[in-house]
């Protein structure tokens, strides 16, 4: 289906490539772990060069990277506090807070912690080559929480070294400082950058103030072996939060904070350090050895909301959340290439193990009749995750038209608590769970033409609860919800791949995904929210995009994404706090909140590296429930945004850069995401009208 969508396009899309015009570069790929083509990747993959500044974006998320991506939703929620709200297909969307149901990685390094909660906070872009991200049935190969996964690759570096300083400011007080160095010493090459960014935030109570430093070290070893270090800081000192509004408050006032969050002064404080190494080595004439080590730790205080009469239960954690994460871990792989057959084959196995040592401390939030400040104990426990896991994925060419892509992973978590806040009243609440799976994924794909790619694919996946749902039963009592069970899903997908012309790349896939015991709100009391398992959820779509220059100095991206996320099997939840026990009726084929029907972007973009660059974006979503029965709800919206720099040639080797930014154009009022099931009924986070952008960057 997704084939013959395509094949009225051909002749148009042949006349419309002008010889002459530029080629779509060759790109690496690690998102298979194979050496594929993209084009033969038999699964929804998206990799998007990064060119910092281009579009005169500043740098500071991950959204600003992905116009054109189809599948992925990334929306900036204004707060800083809470991170990026990314989901892909569906899954990651009920996330309130991180980002859940989705794999992350820095550099091949994990950035996703056992437990399946991640964080984009402290991706660099200022040395970003290219973002990865895979969709579909193949995700589930990456294990755990794979509904999708996004992984950014820093760029090696330059062989005549080259620094670039950079320095951005606009509406809201907002500030972004930036240098980057790049280049070749002797048998090292090197990519090193450090920013800064400032803003009081477009709303009431958001101020921010983000460091961040990367370093990618890559050395050559000599026959073939090569070692590179991967070493990266982040420091959030202040980042206020504004909390949700409910529709009254939006409407009388979208840039006003929630009362109760400067009662409070809610706000977040983040430190994180983290070290990669990756070794890699020949195996003979036709294979490879790739070893991976990492380390990090991660650092937390979140000062919220909790009333002070909630507190007065003596289960009650308290209102200032204070993780301290030390994680790490290893992956083995060894890679074999021949020939099966007259057919070439890839062979990848491996085998890893990841850990998670969280101290977690909780306080009361106030101090006396003062609010907002760090009072007395109220938790002090040890959350500790170690996963365990081995894969092995082979692709074969087994015919000139045909390739069969096979994959096969076992995971094995365990989770384990050890609490030392022990009173008469808040008893021991120790635990364990473990949860294990074995997920295989097959593919097979038709080469109908020289450019066109035919495919279907089938997966199962599974994700644990983490942390956050584990931390409270629903029935009151003390220690981890053994009760909920990992979610199972079936994946299926059918696409298409077609690239009619060296500059012009077109792709479509259809999607499904029945998940089985998806986690949902259960209840919310006195500040415990637990979590129960919905029988059955669906969510099914399809995907299409478009990448290529259109004339010279002209380049069109663009994607759309048409999903349906709905319950498949009733179930009762709450949706109001107090609530002891689910008391409301979700009914079979009820829409998923967080998810709209349809959401894209595209940009086009005219000019070259030298004098005038024009670019002008438009992204859009429909209307987004906020909560489960579907009563509340977000309206739809599509924003267009407009850039334009020129860059100067001083001299050789020197370039100066100039660029403005318009955001919002109409100055278009509108809800940018949605905190899903808030219980308060602050459920909306408004986005920023009309904003302007202005930065300069010296290369030299």
């Amino acid at each position: 289906m997704a084939g013959a969508a395509l094949a009225p396009c051909v002749a148009f899309a042949q006349q419309m490539a002008p010889a002459g015009t530029a080629t779509l570069s060759a790109v690496q790929v690690n998102a298979s772990r194979m050496d594929i083509p993209p084009i033969d990747v038999p699964a929804s993959l998206s990799v998007v060069k990064v060119a910092p500044g281009d579009a005169g974006d500043p740098g500071v998320n991950l959204s600003e990277t992905l116009v054109g991506v189809p599948g992925i939703l990334a929306r900036d929620r204004q707060n800083y506090a809470q991170d990026e709200q990314i989901s892909i297909r569906g899954f990651g969307s009920r996330s309130t807070f991180g980002v859940r149901s989705i794999r992350l990685y820095l550099d091949g390094i994990p950035a996703t912690l056992p437990d399946g909660q991640g964080q984009v906070s402290h991706f660099d872009f200022d040395v970003a080559d290219r973002v990865e991200v895979l969709r579909g049935p193949f995700s589930v190969l990456y294990g755990n929480a794979a509904g999708g996964v996004v992984q950014l690759w820093s760029a090696p570096g330059t062989p005549t070294p080259q620094t670039t300083v950079g320095m951005y400011g606009g509406s809201n007080d907002s500030f972004r400082y930036l240098v980057d160095t790049r280049g070749t010493a002797g048998s090292m090459d090197y990519n090193i950058a450090a920013s800064q960014f400032l803003s009081d935030g477009y709303r009431e109570h958001s101020r921010v103030n983000r460091q961040t430093a990367h370093a990618r070290l890559g050395f050559d070893l000599g026959h073939g072996q090569t070692l590179t270090l991967v070493v990266n800081h982040f420091n959030q000192p202040v980042a206020q939060d504004p909390m949700g509004l409910t529709k009254a408050q939006v409407q009388a006032d979208p840039r006003q904070a929630a009362p109760v969050a400067l009662q409070y002064d809610t706000r977040k404080s983040t430190r994180q350090d983290q070290l990669g190494l990756v070794y890699e080595r020949p195996s003979g004439d036709s294979g490879q050895w790739r070893a991976m080590v990492y380390y990090g730790q991660r650092e937390i205080t979140q000062y919220q909301s909790i009333p002070v009469a909630t507190q007065a239960n003596p289960q009650q954690p308290g209102g200032v959340v204070e993780p301290n994460t030390h994680y790490g871990g290893a992956d083995l792989r060894w890679t074999h290439r021949g020939e099966l057959f007259s057919g070439d084959y890839e062979f990848v196995v491996g085998a890893g193990g990841d850990y998670q040592r969280q101290h977690r401390l909780g306080y009361e939030n106030f101090v006396g009749d003062t609010l907002g400040v760090k009072g007395a104990l109220r938790r002090d426990e040890d959350d500790n995750v170690n996963n365990m896991d081995a894969y092995a994925q082979w692709y074969w060419h087994f015919a000139p038209a045909w390739a069969l892509m096979l994959g096969l992973r076992h995971d094995d978590v365990r989770f384990s608590e050890h609490d030392y806040y022990i009173t008469p009243l808040n008893p021991d609440n120790s635990g364990d769970v473990n949860y294990s799976a074995t997920t295989p994924v097959a593919a097979l794909q038709w080469r109908l033409a020289d450019a066109l790619r035919l495919y279907a694919s089938y997966g199962k996946g599974f994700e644990t609860p983490s942390y956050n749902e584990l931390g409270y039963r629903s029935d009151g009592g003390p220690g981890l919800a053994f009760n909920l069970r990992p979610a199972r899903s079936q994946n299926y997908e059918v696409g298409a791949k077609w690239q009619p012309a060296q500059a012009l790349s077109f792709n479509a896939a259809l999607f499904r995904a029945n998940t089985r015991d998806e986690l949902a709100v259960a209840a919310s009391l006195n500040g415990r929210t637990t979590y129960l398992n919905v029988p059955d959820v669906r969510r099914q779509g399809i995907e299409l995009s478009f990448d290529g220059e259109l004339a010279p100095s002209w380049h069109l991206i663009a994607g759309y994404t048409h999903l349906l996320a709905t319950f498949r099997s009733a179930y009762l939840t709450c949706l109001t706090t107090p609530c002891a026990a689910p008391n409301t009726l979700i009914r079979a084929g009820t829409r998923m909140p967080g998810v709209p029907r349809n959401y894209g972007s595209l940009r086009l973009q005219h000019g070259g590296e030298l004098g005038w660059r024009e670019g002008l974006t438009l992204s859009g979503a429909g209307d987004t429930t906020a909560n489960d029965i579907g009563t509340a709800v977000a309206a739809g919206y599509l924003v267009a945004d407009a850039d334009v720099s020129y860059t100067f040639a001083l001299g050789e080797g020197t370039r100066l850069q100039l660029s403005a930014r318009a955001d919002n154009l109409a100055d278009h009022r509108y809800i940018g995401s949605v905190i899903v099931n808030d219980s308060n009924g602050r459920y909306y986070e408004p986005a920023p009208g009309r904003t302007w952008m202005f930065g300069a960057r010296l290369s030299f």
